[in-house]
């Protein structure tokens, strides 16, 4: 058991995913697996808090793509490892992003936030 688990077991998570099927096996967890880009907006619409996503930089590029994203924030080790999946990749989404803060912590990781430097168009319908 991880110190986090209480925490995570609490909180509600939204699952992105067109593989899995309900019961999902985390706690407090709904599935998104139909119409995401429309169920995305409706969340973030109704939600008065940030969204975190874990682990998938497809869906981050999804995000990008929907125009869902007001920010961005990346952890930058220090470590190189040679290859691996991009977050980023040749012939992905596009976009221009402003730096609004960047700061480093005490072991070199850069904490960098960025925002979409181009205007949002409207939301989807």
């Amino acid at each position: 058991m991880s110190p986090f688990t209480a925490r995570l077991n609490d909180i509600r998570k939204y699952v992105v995913s067109t593989t899995l099927d309900e019961p999902l096996p985390w706690k407090n967890s709904i599935l998104i697996k139909d119409d995401v880009p429309r169920a995305l907006e409706k969340l973030k619409a109704e939600q008065d808090k940030d969204a975190v996503v874990f682990g998938s930089g497809l869906l981050v590029q999804s995000l990008m793509r929907w125009k869902l994203m007001d920010e961005l924030t990346l952890l930058i080790h220090p470590l190189i490892l040679g290859s691996g999946r991009r977050l980023f990749p040749s012939g992905g989404v596009s976009a221009v992003l402003q730096l609004r803060n960047a700061k480093t912590t005490s072991n070199g990781v850069v904490i960098a936030t960025y925002q979409p430097a181009n205007p949002q168009p409207p939301p989807l319908r």
